[in-house]
């Protein structure tokens, strides 16, 4: 046997690197992304892209190619932008890694045309599928080398023809406008003439910003309004270098219905990706880093939007619990004889008292006052009325009767005063546990447990809401009038609770439904 070294060529199938391509970007929408990110790793500040049913076109300022510049280009797997990651001019982070993506066009369409001027350099690349691969074994392309434009400037213009599909420009927008950094200073990319703009999301803006070992997170979290609630893109939207990764549930998938109100985005440029760019290398110490961040942010937005939730409902109540107390004042005017403080002030013509609501009246000057429903914060007696007798005010002043404090058990309590004359009852409504009294009454406090499961179920509608809310103040009403005697405190309670929902002509009333 020969001792001569001999030797074996390696040799790639032509196809195999458009099968590489089509498939790291299986969405053929992805292209335009890539492309457009191609123009931005090139210090474009404007890209157009031009979409129709026959073709796209992608066009830049940016630094354009010259002849190595499109060697490098068509260079597949290159590392340029491993070597070098920050562009010449903006110093920009270039998002480009793998340097095959402009094989993804043919995923879209069988032809792309490329043409690029770079100071007095200016040349046309066509890249044929079909043509290409049956070449044999040659691996050129067609070049053909143009006269400078001197009204183009430098830059890049990418054109696909002969398109498989086509493409609608709102699908392009959008996925613009998370696969890009758009954001960034001194760049801007329109479809079709319109420019793409960030998304900007209405509700309640929560920030992020944590350090690592690694590096920095950074970005915002929203609390969408309830009526901006969807299943579509839920989720947080993960960026590296500007471009949306994917979006992430987090611990959010526990969550229900809140899920659908939490959007945002959160930057970790320092994220390892899968070759694809469809992922995360989950196992690298980067991303556990990074989960553990998010961690807390996620409990933090937890509690802002339990605090939210709680405003909003506590909105709800204060409506229902209001217009019950309107209609309870109707039955007590209707039948002063079952309040427990005395006789009802009759009032003259256009003043408040037995003969009107009284919920809302018209300015008037200091005359006796009748019935109405007022807010309250907190019933707490205050320093003055606790004078020392030797005082010379308290001297002159009668002491004013000790009022009962009102007790709040959490910060969420609805507290609202039916006033008759110059007395009447409290009504707080607060959350004091399932296995709590549905309802009680301390002096001329009324408590009514938001806890309770009757309450919860009737809640859940408004008609039926109001209704509850006022069976409980006039079934407390009723036993102001007459603790000792709980069956004639029914009777009234029936009575009070029928005229509380009858209409100024005696008939049943008919609550009107609230949209939504």
């Amino acid at each position: 046997m020969s001792n001569e070294a001999s030797f074996l060529t390696i040799t790639v199938d032509k196809s195999h690197i458009i099968t590489i391509g089509e498939r790291l970007y299986e969405q053929s929408i992805e292209l335009i992304r890539e492309l457009v990110n191609n123009a931005y790793d090139a210090d474009a500040t404007r890209v157009d892209v031009t979409v129709t049913e026959k073709e796209i076109i992608v066009a830049d300022n940016g630094e354009g190619m010259d002849m190595e510049g499109l060697k490098q280009y068509f260079n597949v797997g290159s590392a340029e932008k491993l070597i070098n990651p920050v562009s010449p001019r903006f110093g920009r982070n270039r998002i480009g890694q793998f340097g095959i993506g402009k094989f993804a066009s043919l995923a879209a369409a069988s032809r792309f045309e490329i043409t690029t001027q770079k100071g007095n350099f200016s040349a046309r690349v066509v890249f044929d599928k079909a043509r290409w691969i049956e070449g044999d074994d040659s691996w050129k392309i067609p070049l053909t080398l143009l006269d400078r434009d001197p009204k183009r400037g430098d830059g890049t213009t990418v054109r696909l023809v002969e398109l498989k599909r086509t493409f609608k420009p709102e699908d392009v927008t959008q996925r613009i406008a998370e696969g890009v950094p758009i954001r960034a200073r001194d760049f801007s990319v329109y479809i079709n003439g319109y420019r793409v703009t960030p998304r900007t999301m209405a509700g309640n803006r929560i920030p992020v910003m944590h350090g690592t070992e690694h590096g920095i997170i950074h970005g915002e979290i929203v609390i969408l309004p309830s009526y901006r609630a969807s299943k579509e893109d839920m989720g947080i939207e993960i960026k590296v270098k500007g471009v949306t990764v994917r979006r992430e549930l987090f611990e959010m998938a526990s969550w229900g219905k809140a899920a659908t109100r939490i959007r945002g985005e959160i930057n970790a440029d320092f994220l390892p990706l899968k070759s694809d760019r469809s992922g995360f290398i989950e196992d690298s110490p980067e991303y556990k880093s990074f989960l553990k961040a998010m961690e807390k942010t996620m409990a933090e937005v937890r509690r802002a939007y339990n605090q939210l939730a709680s405003e909003r409902e506590n909105r709800r109540v204060s409506l229902a619990v209001k217009e019950a107390l309107r209609r309870v004042h109707h039955a007590l005017v209707l039948n002063p004889e079952f309040s427990p403080f005395g006789v009802v002030p009759l009032s003259e013509e256009g003043m408040r008292g037995a003969g009107e609501t009284g919920v809302e009246t018209p300015p008037r000057k200091e005359e006796p006052e009748g019935i109405k429903v007022e807010d309250v914060e907190e019933e707490i007696p205050s320093h003055s009325d606790e004078l020392d007798s030797t005082s010379e005010v308290s001297s002159e002043k009668p002491k004013k009767e000790k009022k009962p404090s009102l007790r709040i058990a959490t910060p969420n309590a609805v507290v609202k005063r039916l006033k008759f004359g110059d007395v009447g009852v409290t009504c707080c409504l607060d959350h004091l546990g399932e296995d709590g009294p549905e309802c009680m009454t301390e002096g001329t406090i009324i408590y009514i447990n938001r806890d309770h499961p009757l309450y919860k179920r009737e809640a859940r509608k408004k008609e039926a809401h109001i209704l509850n809310i006022a069976r409980l103040v006039t079934q407390e009403i009723s036993l102001m009038k007459d603790p000792e005697n709980p069956r004639e405190a029914y009777n009234r309670q029936s009575t009070l609770l029928r005229d509380a929902f009858k209409d100024d002509d005696g008939k049943p009333s008919t609550l009107k439904r609230s949209k939504g």
